[in-house]
């Protein structure tokens, strides 16, 4: 566990707390003006409740049950009542760190003051996070409206004593003997704390700030990776001049155009491009790959300004307005999250297929200029590495099923109460996988880009220092060079994890200075 704290306020979080959280343990501390506002909040909602007026969400059931005044003596049965059926997921067990999220994010628009819980019910949720306790949450069970309401409902569940959660040493047992394990006393829940665990864009939410922090990495390691292989193909760095994207402002492209460059820069492969079969330009995969890498860098710019606007949010509906007011809204819509989801898995389909392009030109001896058939050692007895361009390009096809837009279908539920849906959840679960590919797929470029710059190092042509740095520790990391046909996905599982890690890019950034 991290021994950072995080400390939660009244104004949201930051997308590094989220990480900080999910992934690396860190503590969670509620701060005195949470705290503070979570019980002005509850004073609102307990004065609602005393009246005789119905007030949704406090007095009245939920969805298409809304019209029933529910009775004093029945209103902790029905908050109990809402979580155990609405703890409804099946399918397989969904990441600890997305669980994580998911509490953390919850945690923090309960801890605007805007959802009327006691402060008890915000540090039980902070103590199981402190704790290391996990609720079990299944893949299936949110239409990304009403929030990602089953997911939601298994981590309150746990809050209650109820259901199945892992413990810190990763055994899933009863909650209940969980949370006494730790001393945590379990909540009870009272007036509209039930649905006010439940109504939030958290799952999806805290997927998409995982999948950002991953995707940056992935960016600046195939702008190496595109580098490498205009490097190896012994292409021209001339069309990563900045004065070329300056006439075409568009700020990723010149952010990954000036990668290549600095990756390139001392290169004694570059500009040979009119020597034995002269080019007078290279192919698309290599000369445009600032244009579709830095497209996509925008996407992800536009993402996180939207992933930015939901972390400052209070998601709950009803909510508890500073004047008193307790209020219906539509806030819970997962569409301004679904969209960017998707529209992350379609920047990182096409982003997959073109490193796989240049992979499979560096493997062509028709189109790799020089280079020996699939980079074997000895083509016919040896095959090199034309398998793992199969398997790259079975990645590539699946990235592109997983680009067809979740957020483009909606199914009615609840009676027709919920007749428009965002599909959210859905979005951002593709994208995990999506993300997952697209790091292998990476990997597969960089494992046969430094093949074939040693082939090239060999003729007596001396790779930029970047180049030399970046084969250097792949080697390191026990991705071995050219040779003899052996054992091949060793080799390609630890140019995954180089990839995975950030290690490419912490091999380089010592030659090239900072990426972006």
């Amino acid at each position: 566990m991290d021994m950072h704290t995080v400390v939660v306020g009244t104004s949201g979080t930051t997308a590094d707390d989220v990480v900080a959280v999910a992934r690396h343990g860190a503590r969670v501390e509620l701060s005195t003006a949470a705290v503070d506002a979570l019980a002005a909040s509850r004073l609102i909602v307990d004065a609602l409740a005393a009246k005789p007026e119905p007030v949704y969400g406090v007095s009245t059931g939920f969805g298409a049950l809304a019209s029933r005044h529910i009775s004093t003596e029945l209103r902790a049965q029905l908050q109990r009542n809402i979580v155990r059926s609405h703890a409804a997921g099946m399918g397989p067990r969904v990441e600890r760190e997305v669980v994580r999220a998911l509490m953390f994010l919850r945690l923090k628009t309960v801890a605007s003051g805007h959802t009327g819980v006691r402060p008890e019910v915000a540090q039980t949720m902070a103590d199981v996070l402190n704790a290391g306790i996990t609720p079990v949450v299944h893949e299936y069970g949110s239409l990304g409206c009403s929030g990602d309401l089953a997911p939601l409902s298994h981590c309150a569940l746990t809050l209650m004593g109820e259901g199945e959660a892992e413990g810190p040493d990763g055994t899933v047992r009863p909650a209940g003997e969980l949370l006494a394990a730790h001393g945590i006393t379990p909540v009870e829940l009272r007036e509209k704390e039930g649905l006010a665990l439940l109504n939030g864009t958290d799952g999806m939410l805290g997927m998409l700030v995982m999948a950002l922090a991953d995707l940056r990495n992935l960016y600046t390691s195939a702008d190496i990776t595109a580098a490498l292989s205009l490097e190896a193909l012994l292409g021209t760095e001339k069309v990563l001049a900045p004065e070329l994207h300056a006439i075409r402002p568009h700020p990723g492209q010149g952010a990954s155009a000036d990668n290549m460059l600095r990756v390139l820069a001392g290169s004694g492969l570059t500009g040979h491009h009119q020597d034995d079969a002269p080019r007078v330009q290279d192919a698309y995969s290599v000369r445009c790959a600032p244009q579709v890498n830095g497209a996509g860098r925008d996407t992800l710019d536009y993402a996180a300004v939207v992933a930015g606007r939901e972390l400052a949010s209070s998601v709950d509906n009803p909510v508890v307005l500073p004047d008193g007011r307790v209020e219906s809204n539509g806030n819970f819509h997962g569409a301004p999250v679904a969209y960017v989801l998707d529209f992350l898995a379609i920047v990182a389909a096409d982003l997959g297929s073109i490193c796989e392009r240049r992979t499979d030109r560096l493997l062509d001896k028709h189109r790799s200029h020089g280079l020996p058939p699939f980079l074997a050692d000895d083509a016919g007895v040896d095959s090199g590495l034309m398998i793992a361009q199969y398997t790259q390009a079975a990645l590539v096809s699946e990235m592109k099923r997983l680009a067809v837009p979740a957020s483009a279908d909606s199914i009615p539920s609840s009676a027709m109460q919920e007749d428009h849906v965002s599909m959210g959840w859905s979005a951002a679960r593709k994208l995990r996988t999506a993300v997952d590919n697209l790091t292998r797929i990476v990997a597969v470029e960089l494992y046969a880009a430094t093949r074939a710059v040693e082939l090239r190092a060999a003729e007596g042509l001396v790779p930029a220092p970047a180049s030399q740095a970046a084969v250097a520790a792949l080697r390191a990391a026990g991705a071995e060079g050219p040779g003899p046909d052996r054992f091949l996905a060793p080799d390609l599982a630890a140019a995954d994890a180089f990839v995975r890690e950030g290690r490419l890019v912490a091999a380089v950034e010592p030659v090239t200075g900072p990426l972006a």
